[in-house]
């Protein structure tokens, strides 16, 4: 049983001490540029000025963590590349420096835990060699956004995380015990990541009004996508036979909510040409709709790997062209349902790569380096 509470000057050296322990698995991992000369006691004086700086504590009262959980606006947030916060209207907290004593497990857990239980929506970054820390956030149910520079011009990716404080506590177990799984088996565009970011915008666009109840656009978000356990082709139809099978929905749906969420799932392909059938559909496709450039390209490129194993390089950028120019140039067959759509600018500036093409090959290259790489 671990406990959490503020630290105090007392603790600095147990704390640095973490933060060396921390560097020094860091490098063993690969990660050697994270963390050079950084944190500092001044930056831990600095925390504690703020009542930042926590201190993880097991049954016997041993320090064995240490994290930052700052409220407020982050300032090396401000500008976010490659991506977009979801969310840029509710407060949220930072947690920041992560480390833990030689030996100790959970501590991320912990000190996760604890944050949620202060704050209803998180961010956080971590350096791109740090594939552990990105893993627990994943885990962890965090949305990764886009990139974002520290103070030194260093990329960090940017994570965020909401409490649906509005959805009930049930549904969301019953939707992280048994829809999230379903997640894992599908294509790396297509995994946990993908389903908890869809959750969000559709969350986000739906706060604030009385138009739906919240469980439904979260349930219709969370599920929009199971019917990928039977293939790419039909998927949509599949989720929505699905969802009307699940007699666990009774529970929180009348019969024809858990019909509107059927034919949502049904509707959010980007490839449909008529209009969904109700608000709720429109919402879930507006939700589905990555067009931030960079998602696109990856998300492309990744499925290719993945489903076209025997291209080549050239191949794949030959493949790649194609499904943009098919789906989002002008002549594209992607619609926007919604008046004054989120997904309008971005889908503007992924036009505008398209056009690019050799801004468009130097992001292939880089994406395609990577995923083959994995």
């Amino acid at each position: 049983m671990m406990t959490i509470r503020h630290a105090t000057a007392a603790d600095t050296d147990g704390q640095l001490e973490m933060f060396d322990h921390s560097r020094r698995m860091m490098r063993q991992s690969g990660n050697t540029t994270q963390w050079v000369g950084y944190p500092t006691a001044a930056q831990l004086e600095a925390d504690r000025a703020r009542s930042a700086s926590m201190l993880i504590e097991d049954a016997k009262g041993r320090p064995v963590g240490t994290f930052a959980l700052v409220p407020g606006d982050e300032p090396t947030y401000a500008v976010i590349e490659h991506g977009r916060w979801i969310d840029t209207k509710t407060p949220y907290a930072t947690v920041h420096r992560l480390a833990k004593m030689p030996g100790h497990r959970q501590i991320a857990s912990a000190a996760f835990h604890y944050a949620k239980q202060q704050y209803t929506h998180l961010r956080a970054d971590t350096h791109e060699s740090n594939k552990a820390l990105q893993h627990i956030l994943e885990m962890e149910g965090f949305v990764e956004c886009g990139i974002v520079y520290m103070n030194d011009g260093t990329e960090r990716l940017a994570y965020e995380w909401w409490r649906w404080d509005e959805v009930d506590p049930s549904l969301q177990a019953y939707v992280e015990r048994r829809i999230m799984p379903l997640y894992d088996s599908f294509d790396a565009a297509h995994q946990r990541t993908h389903a908890r970011r869809v959750i969000a915008r559709a969350m986000m666009m739906c706060r604030g009004t009385d138009a739906l109840r919240p469980d439904v656009v979260y349930a219709a978000a969370a599920m929009h996508d199971i019917g990928l356990v039977a293939g790419r082709e039909e998927h949509h139809l599949v989720s929505g036979r699905m969802i009307r099978r699940r007699h666990a929905l009774r529970r929180w749906f009348s019969g024809e909510e858990i019909e509107t969420i059927a034919q949502a799932a049904e509707d959010h392909r980007a490839s449909a040409k008529a209009t969904p059938r109700s608000w709720l559909g429109c919402i879930i496709a507006e939700a589905d709709r990555d067009v931030e450039p960079e998602t696109i390209v990856r998300r492309t490129v990744e499925y290719g790997i993945s489903h076209y194993p025997t291209l080549d390089r050239e191949g794949h950028w030959q493949r790649t062209l194609e499904h943009l120019d098919e789906k989002y140039s002008e002549k594209g067959y992607i619609q926007l349902w919604m008046p004054d759509s989120p997904n309008a600018a971005p889908l503007r500036e992924l036009r505008e790569l398209i056009g690019d093409h050799e801004r468009l090959r130097h992001l292939f290259d880089t994406i395609f380096d990577k995923t083959s790489i994995r």
